[in-house]
């Protein structure tokens, strides 16, 4: 890619970080980890209370960059062909026609879904990973470019089925969307800027320059000394005495991937240290297992976050 070409390509991402921020007011933080996601070739896991805008950033993001988007609202009766689809028997046809699911699509978000049953959460496990799903022994490749958004509610525990550390393994970043701040929220009730807004965005991008925006970002360059420190704060996850799991090699290739798209919506095209320290909790938090032994007092899901950042602080950065 020409140097022309890469400035280009990075003026837009950055078009398209302005018009999600003008819809998701207050929150530019989640924001940029669903566009780390988007160009990392990533999934998105939203933690936060119903309200906050979860499902308006799924929506906004599809707009913004004029792609397929659907919804699925999971609950403890879903069956995996209600996702992936089903075969159905043609009698004119005198043979069996597959009907897709909701999961054929570029942006698929997963309302809830820790509220569905293992059997049918394990069902975006093979189209996470490798984008396809297989069903009656044939293998249908899914749209490019292809994000789910999972989005789960940390406080309601009654009847939610918690996501098994290889679900989780699957998702680039797992992000918390509290509430707003208080101007934030005072411009939400003068303006009704997610509603409004979200009508009026216009799209920045298409699938064709995401593609080629992910393209670019494997072009990013990442120093020996940044894989370095990448790989001694994953090392120390492994031998921590505060986690019963540490971070896997999935979760080494994504927070370097994560880091590249990082720099490439800064507008470089190389990464710094800085890439890889803000993006070590998002990226790993929701890959270890803090040891029951040491819980604190804060909630099980901060307790890795608290347990990271020990870790991350005690790891030198390179110059």
């Amino acid at each position: 890619m020409s140097p022309e070409t890469a400035i280009a390509v990075s003026r837009k991402a950055a078009e398209l970080e302005k018009a999600l921020q003008r819809v998701i007011r207050g929150k530019d933080d989640v924001v940029r980890l669903a566009l780390v996601a988007v160009f990392a070739r990533g999934h998105l896991l939203i933690e936060g209370v119903p309200g906050v805008g979860k499902t308006t950033l799924g929506q906004a993001l599809a707009r913004a960059i004029d792609c397929d988007f659907q919804r699925v609202q999971f609950t403890n009766d879903m069956l995996p062909s209600d996702v992936l689809g089903i075969s159905v028997y043609s009698a004119l046809e005198q043979q069996f026609e597959f009907k897709r699911g909701p999961i054929f699509t570029n942006v698929l978000l997963a309302d809830e879904i820790n509220r569905t049953t293992p059997k049918t959460q394990s069902a975006l496990l093979e189209a996470m990973n490798e984008s396809q799903v297989t069903v009656d022994a044939h293998s249908y490749a899914l749209p490019q470019p292809f994000l789910v958004i999972a989005t789960q509610n940390p406080v309601e525990h009654h009847g939610t089925y918690p996501l098994p550390e290889s679900q989780l393994d699957r998702f680039l970043v797992r992000a918390r969307m509290g509430y707003p701040d208080s101007q934030s929220e005072r411009e939400i009730l003068r303006s009704e800027v997610g509603a409004s807004h979200l009508e009026e965005l216009r799209p920045a991008l298409n699938g064709e320059d995401v593609l080629e925006m992910q393209e670019a970002v494997k072009q990013v360059r990442v120093d020996e000394s940044l894989v370095s420190y990448a790989l001694e704060i994953v090392r120390r996850t492994r031998e921590s005495e505060y986690l019963s799991l540490g971070v896997s090699p999935r979760g080494s290739q994504a927070l370097y991937r994560a880091a590249q798209a990082m720099a490439f919506l800064d507008g470089r095209f190389f990464c710094t240290p800085e890439d890889f320290k803000i993006l070590a909790v998002p990226v790993f938090a929701h890959r270890v297992v803090v040891n029951g032994l040491y819980a604190s007092s804060l909630k099980k899901s901060e307790q890795g976050d608290q347990v990271l950042r020990e870790i991350i602080e005690n790891v030198p950065v390179p110059v």
